[in-house]
């Protein structure tokens, strides 16, 4: 009668099993890795200030700081009301949100780079902009994203890009990498529910189509530069984000990432900007994914956890260690998949 009970036991378990939904733990964990990660997550917490901003060297971009570690810790998995990081994930929406200007800027008019700071801060408060339960704190996100995206339409260029500062005050210049903190912001926005003309986006890659030379590399900026594999795997990603992931361009360009970047050139050669590079070009990979994304995660893994410092954290004597320590917290978590702008 037993060995009966226990048969239909197991039949009637495995019923169960088959309806039940499949939730996979994350791809490919590594437990030594996710120490890493919040070795140093855990030492960005020990920095956030009272008022819930980082900065970088010499109290610099306070705006952009506080969004990427606020990203990053998102990236782990913890949100607004819930996980290891929530009270400095908070922390970090409420100085934002206190930083949003009258006209849409999310920053310091006076801050001759406020660019960067509005399109990191898009990006991270339309993350949590999705997750956000309270109906009050949601509005009033809301409210400040659908002012920042008007801001970046009105501070986009003749040509279709973006500079350190609106166009009007800086002389209708653009460049580069802050052309892509805004399209990417833009599109977290949209992705979001935020309202986004598609103008807006159309213009921003007619520029960076415009910015690419025969042999795939982007230049600095519209006017000249030379090509440069940051900029160019900068200006992949955002491609990637505005859903151009397969046309004449963007393969160019991933033929210009590959000799100049990875995998023809070596993954532990460095220059003033890998992280920033590697930032960018990690997002490519990952949306790419199969062989390619698992070989080219394993090294860049294994360079950053070698690299870490004791205590948490990475070094970096130009920007500051809040600024790298950000960019590879958020590559190494990209496997997680709980940020929707880089989900595959």
């Amino acid at each position: 009668m037993l060995s009966r009970i226990k048969r239909l036991t197991l039949v009637l378990l495995a019923a169960i099993a088959v309806t039940l939904p499949f939730w996979p733990r994350p791809c490919c964990a590594d437990e030594k890795v996710d120490a890493v990660v919040r070795q140093s997550l855990d030492y960005l917490a020990s920095l956030q200030k009272r008022q819930g901003y980082w900065e970088a060297n010499q109290g610099q971009y306070k705006v952009a700081m506080t969004a990427l570690v606020g990203t990053a810790m998102l990236a782990e998995g913890s949100t607004t009301t819930s996980g290891r990081y929530s009270k400095a994930i908070r922390l970090a929406v409420d100085y934002l949100l206190s930083m949003s200007r009258p006209n849409g800027l999310i920053g310091f008019r006076d801050d001759y780079h406020y660019t960067y700071g509005h399109g990191f801060s898009m990006l991270f408060l339309s993350q949590v902009y999705g997750e956000e339960e309270d109906e009050q704190r949601r509005e009033e996100i809301r409210e400040v994203l659908t002012l920042a995206v008007q801001f970046c339409a009105d501070a986009q260029t003749s040509k279709g890009g973006w500079g350190y500062v609106s166009a009007r005050e800086g002389s209708d210049f653009d460049e580069g990498s802050t052309c892509i903190t805004q399209v990417q912001g833009l599109r977290a926005c949209r992705n979001a529910g935020i309202p986004v003309s598609k103008e807006i986006i159309d213009r921003a890659k007619v520029y960076i189509e415009e910015c690419t030379d025969s042999d795939g590399g982007v230049q600095y900026s519209i006017r000249g530069g030379g090509a440069r594999p940051p900029i160019t795997a900068a200006a992949l990603a955002a491609m990637f984000n505005a859903g151009e992931y397969d046309t004449e361009l963007t393969k160019r360009m991933r033929d210009y990432c590959k000799r100049t970047i990875w995998p023809d050139k070596s993954i532990t050669s460095s220059n003033g900007h890998w992280h920033y590079m590697h930032f960018y070009f990690s997002q490519v990979v990952y949306r790419t994914g199969g062989d390619e994304w698992t070989k080219y995660r394993d090294e860049l893994n294994r360079k950053l956890v070698q690299e870490m410092q004791s205590g948490g954290g990475w070094a970096d004597p130009q920007v500051g260690t809040v600024y790298v320590t950000s960019l590879n917290c958020i590559m190494l978590q990209l496997d997680k998949g709980f940020l929707p702008i880089y989900q595959r």
